[in-house]
Parts: structure tokens; C-alpha cells; sequence
């Protein structure tokens, strides 16, 4: 099929699909779920949205402080050589969807600039619509938008390919990298390459990630030894460095602001913290007659990219962002009080009941952070507390990123 019928079949699925017929190719799931959610959100199919572009010093601000800065060599080696190559430019944006970094075809860029494809623009999909830097943002997963799958018609004679970036120090989503051209440059292997590099720079974050910790352990190490009792020596996201006088434990879960003093942490109970060089001084409280039972929890839901669980009782409360298979799991079990076995989970989450060791794995790592929450046998939370699931305004909007079969049910509800 080549360019011009490529074009006319897309267009044909688009208009149908706008007007409410059913056209005779559908469109891509994720571009489908894409357009629905641009319809319910009221985005005009025919007029380019633009936001103002960030001034110079913001957009210096956010790439100082943005992960993406130290990985920003393994993203240009990769990416900008081919891109050049293939008349695309490389784009790299925060996990707002503003563009930070441009680089590649220079005849590209300037054709970029007439799209509004600059540095600073916000290009999420709530405002530019379905596209491959906002919609990667949305679904968390990699996605190649082309031509008339664009929502916005002004965007058809672009093409483009985007993958999220996130940071294995804490899951959370820190940006997209992206290939973008003309229609009539995009190679089917973009997506591809676009996906295997974006690999390749959180593994560069993850190299990076151990060598810290190593820091921290050399310099955690001679102070737990001369503590009695159980301790462990943790950076700002929770991963212990060195342990004393117990079994090294998963990642902790600590509050978005920690500080020194007592702090009750679901796994361990009541602690006393003291900071260390990057990172945190965590002693469990030996004679503490146990961490007061929970009373509520609210699963925050309603903010697409950082969904929390927010726990609270006797013991005060603590917040924790979720990843998104977490989201998942807290949301079906929030809708399933009784409980639910692996294989009803692994049903719910993956339409096939024998993915149970899936399952358990990612309950066992939940059941870490919440020990007090959650109980199993079947997987459940504990029956005395009270549990609030705070939903999106859309239904729709529920979890744009899920694939589980019973998220999509809700969704369509």
C-alpha cells in the first residue's frame, strides 16, 4: 500500500469513526481508546490546539532537574544519526508532555516548527490530541501514530513514534521519546528502534541507581555495625543500601516527605529516622507494642499518570504512589471486598486464569508496602477497614494505560 492510499484508508476510518458509522477496517485499539477519549473530552478534530510555549528558563529548569539530562547521550547515540539519516527529528519531553530536547533533520525541524513542535510547546494529548508524545503518556505504553491518526486533522501529513520513559528508582513515568517526520519518511521499524533505545537509557538509570546505592552502602556500612537491633540504611526512594539484624527487605515504602523522628512505615511498624548522605537511617522500634491497625484507605484514582493510595488511623497517615499493575490490583480488589483468588485476579487483569505466578509476584511486592492492608487467601483488604476508591470525572478516563479485561468493562460502563 503506499502513501496516498495509506492516507485516503486512514482518513476513511477516522471520518467513520467520528460520525458514529462503523467503518469497514477499524482502527487500532489504541488509537481507538485514544479518539473516544478525545471525544468525551470535547477536543475539536479540526482546529490545531496550541498552549503557550515555556520560556527559556523554565524549559532550562525542568531539563536540570529532569532524570532524562544524565541518559540524554544514550538517547542522542541511538536516535539522532538515524533520524538525520531518515529526514525525522528525536523529541524528548517531560512527563507533562512539554518538549525539552529536539535534535536531528534540520529541513524536519523547520517543518516541525510549523506544527507548533518546538521547544517548550505542551503536546499532551488532552490538548493536541491522540498523538506520540501525549498518547505514550496516557497508555504508558510505546504507540506509532500515523497520518489520519491523528485526531487533529492540521497533523495528518506528520507521522510519529513514542515511548515512555520511566524511572526504575521509583516507577514513575518521567517522560516520552520520540521520532517524528513527514508522512512520507516513517519506516514500520521506528516504533522499534524508538522502544528499544528508550530500554536502553533506563538501563543506564538503573546502572546508575545500583552505584548510588553502592555509595551509600560504604558509607551506612561502619555506623550499622555498632547498632543493636534491627536497622537498615535506605536511599530517598525506599531501596535499602545495607541491613543489620534482620532480612534484607524489598523496597520500603516511605512518605513523599520524610523526616527525622518517629514515623510508622506499614511494613515495619513504628521506626526512628535519621538522615544519612543520600538517604535515611531507619531503626525499627524494638519495644513498640505494634503499629496502631489502619482505618481507612483512599485509592486516589482520579490524576491518569499518579495514581496513590493514601492510608490513615491511629498512626497517622501516609501516602504512596502507585504503579500502574498496583493501580490495577488495588482497584479490583477495592471493587471485590470478599476477596479474590490469583486466578480470579489473573482472569480480571489478563483474560487467562493460569497466570497466577504473575499474580502472586505483584501481590507479594504490594503486600510489602501495605502488610496491614491487604491480607490473603484469598487477596483482599482486611474487612475492618474502610476502603474509598476516588474514580476520574470519566469513566473512560479510568486507568487510560490498563489493558485488563475488567478495567476496559469499567471503563466502557
Amino acid at each position: 500500500m503506499d502513501t496516498a492510499e495509506a492516507l485516503r484508508l486512514l482518513k476513511g476510518v477516522r471520518d467513520a469513526a467520528l460520525s458514529g458509522r462503523r467503518p469497514q477496517v477499524g482502527p487500532r485499539t489504541d488509537i481507538d481508546e485514544s479518539w473516544q477519549r478525545m471525544l468525551r473530552g470535547g477536543v475539536d478534530p479540526d482546529k490545531d490546539r496550541r498552549a503557550g510555549v515555556l520560556p527559556l528558563e523554565e524549559i532550562e529548569r525542568r531539563r536540570l532537574s529532569s532524570p532524562l539530562l544524565d541518559v540524554l547521550p544514550v538517547l542522542r547515540d541511538g536516535l539522532v544519526s538515524i533520524a538525520e539519516a531518515a529526514q525525522h527529528i528525536m523529541v524528548v519531553s517531560d512527563a507533562e508532555g512539554r518538549l525539552l530536547w529536539r535534535e536531528g533533520s534540520s529541513p524536519v525541524l523547520r517543518k516541525g516548527d510549523g506544527h507548533g513542535f518546538v521547544l517548550g510547546a505542551d503536546w499532551s494529548e488532552g490538548l493536541v490530541g491522540t498523538n506520540g508524545v501525549g498518547t505514550a503518556l496516557v497508555t504508558r505504553r510505546p504507540v506509532q501514530v500515523h497520518s489520519a491518526e491523528h485526531f487533529v486533522a492540521t497533523h495528518h501529513t506528520w507521522t510519529c513514534a513514542g515511548a515512555p520513559v520511566t524511572d526504575p528508582r521509583d516507577g514513575k513515568l518521567i517522560g516520552v521519546v520520540d521520532i517524528s517526520g513527514p508522512l512520507s519518511t516513517m519506516h514500520p521499524a521506528t516504533l522499534a528502534l524508538v522502544t528499544s533505545v528508550t530500554k536502553l537509557a533506563e538501563a543506564e538509570l538503573r546502572n546508575r541507581h545500583h552505584e548510588a546505592l553502592d555509595r551509600l552502602r560504604s558509607a551506612a556500612a561502619p555506623l550499622l555495625g555498632r547498632i543493636g537491633g534491627r536497622a537498615l540504611a535506605v536511599d530517598g526512594n525506599g531501596w535499602p543500601a545495607a541491613v543489620t539484624g534482620m532480612a534484607p527487605p524489598g523496597r520500603l515504602a516511605l512518605p513523599k516527605a520524610v523526616r527525622a523522628g518517629r514515623l510508622w512505615l506499614p511494613s515495619l511498624g513504628m521506626c526512628s529516622v535519621e538522615p544519612l548522605p543520600s538517604g535515611w537511617l531507619v531503626r525499627v522500634d524494638e519495644d513498640d507494642a505494634g503499629p496502631v491497625a489502619p482505618g481507612r484507605v483512599v485509592l486516589d484514582l482520579s490524576r491518569p499518570r499518579r495514581p496513590s493510595v493514601r492510608v490513615s488511623g491511629g498512626c497517622g497517615s501516609w501516602t504512596y504512589e502507585l504503579s500502574p499493575r498496583h493501580a490495577e490490583l488495588l482497584y479490583l480488589l477495592a471493587l471485590h471486598r470478599d476477596g479474590r483468588s490469583a486466578a480470579q485476579l489473573a482472569e480480571d487483569l489478563f483474560g487467562d486464569r493460569t497466570r497466577t505466578v504473575t499474580v502472586r509476584a505483584e501481590m507479594s511486592r504490594l503486600r510489602r508496602h501495605l502488610a496491614q492492608v491487604l491480607a490473603h487467601r484469598p487477596y483482599r483488604f482486611t474487612e475492618e477497614l474502610e476502603v474509598e476508591v476516588v474514580a476520574p470525572d470519566r469513566p473512560g478516563d479510568l486507568l487510560p494505560h490498563s489493558t485488563a479485561p475488567a478495567v476496559r468493562r469499567a471503563r466502557a460502563a
